[in-house]
């Protein structure tokens, strides 16, 4: 019995809301591609890169990163801006053997200086039972740590890439 996982991380980027906003709503974004390219050594590929290393295992797949919508909600009396982008990946090979995310990630600001990238996940183990089982095991640690490491990826490439257009 297949039950969708959920995973939530968080990082900031030391920049004002409305540059990071910007970077990522823009119609033609390739943040979150360039991000998971500019952290692997790979970048000469034309997907993306997930990498993460378990128990000293080194686990990762190729994959494919889209953006499905992005919403964008001004300032409001009571609330803060916000946007969310709504990405969604899958290994480019053999995706029936890799989970498929579908995700939010909400983006508003911390401070006049600060904004908050706040990732929410889901995803369901592929391989029925089996999958259920390895994940439960050790699946869920690996695309926890897929998750923040992307998330870092995306935020430390965000931070580099703002500080050189101030």
């Amino acid at each position: 019995m297949n039950k969708v996982k959920t995973i939530r991380c968080y990082d900031y980027v030391n920049h004002p809301y409305e540059p990071v906003r910007d970077s990522l709503s823009a119609e033609d974004s390739t943040v979150f591609q360039d991000a998971t390219k500019a952290a692997t050594s790979h970048a000469q590929t034309l997907t993306s890169e997930s990498r993460v290393n378990i128990g000293g295992i080194e686990v990762g797949t190729d994959i494919s990163i889209s953006v499905k919508e992005i919403e964008n909600r001004p300032k409001q009396s009571g609330s803060f801006p916000r946007t969310r982008p709504q990405p969604e990946w899958g290994a480019t090979k053999m995706p029936h053997l890799f989970p498929f995310m579908n995700a939010e990630l909400s983006i508003y600001p911390l401070t006049a200086k600060e904004t908050q990238l706040d990732f929410l996940g889901t995803y369901d183990p592929p391989l029925g039972v089996l999958g259920d089982a390895l994940d439960a095991i050790v699946g869920h640690r690996i695309g926890e740590a897929s998750v923040h490491r992307f998330i870092q990826n995306v935020a430390t490439y965000l931070r580099s890439e703002l500080s050189k257009s101030e």
